[in-house]
């Protein structure tokens, strides 16, 4: 019995020490495991139709007399209106906006030999979803020539601007296809490091970014994104 008695202790002793040291060990594995990650970029791309259109078109009048210019500006506008609402675009898709009056023997640098004094900007703008529609008409509208309007191309300040404005529609299947890519890549990194896939431990969404195709056809957008994924190894 006073064997037993001295035993026990010590026996109690060294089962302790045994389950510290699995738990030192198995804490010691933990941290290790979770030092070891991989860090991966998922991309995503789509291309998408501009779904509106804003198309300014512009005309310009030069004389001396501010009376007959104002004429001539609201006799272009009501035609210009008209090839518009004839070929199928609305009355609420189109804006008028007030002329825009340039006095030349009033600048301070100008030239006194100009033969007119005034130029006049009179601009059209026309807002629409209808991108196909409109483009056809952009591209007649020199149609408006054989009525006397000479409309003004080229001008920066006034370029067509083409828009995608659904891009909560799409958000969803692109970020699920950019984990998806990321997530590939994380497990050929795994494989080829004989490692296997855990869990995620960060993930990051980059901003969405829309930007046109090309230059030659800004109606035609390309969508992109970027997931960064980091995932944990295991043996």
């Amino acid at each position: 019995m006073k064997i037993l008695t001295r035993i026990l202790p010590a026996l109690l002793i060294a089962a302790g020490i045994f389950f510290l040291g699995v738990f030192i060990k198995s804490g010691i594995d933990n941290f290790a495991y979770r030092d070891r990650v991989v860090a991966v970029r998922g991309l995503a791309e789509k291309e998408v139709m501009a779904n509106k259109v804003t198309w300014p078109i512009v005309c310009k009048e030069v004389g001396n007399d501010l009376t007959s210019i104002y004429d001539k500006i609201t006799s272009n506008t009501a035609k210009i209106s008209k090839f518009l609402t004839d070929n199928g675009i609305s009355a609420d898709e189109i804006l008028v906006q007030p002329p825009q009056i340039l006095d030349l023997q009033a600048e301070r640098y100008g030239s006194n030999d100009r033969p007119f004094r005034y130029n006049v900007t009179s601009v059209v703008v026309v807002t629409s979803p209808n991108v196909e529609k409109v483009n056809k008409l952009i591209s007649r509208q020199t149609e408006l020539l054989k009525q006397g309007i000479a409309i003004t191309a080229g001008d920066y300040e006034y370029r067509t601007i083409y828009e995608y404005t659904a891009l909560n529609d799409i958000k969803p299947g692109m970020i699920a296809e950019a984990t998806a890519n990321a997530r590939e890549a994380a497990d050929k990194f795994a494989a080829d490091s004989k490692s296997r896939l855990g869990k995620i431990k960060t993930a990051s969404q980059g901003q969405f970014d829309i930007s046109d195709r090309d230059p030659y056809t800004p109606y035609l957008k390309k969508v992109r994104v970027v997931s960064t994924i980091v995932f944990y190894l295991e043996d």
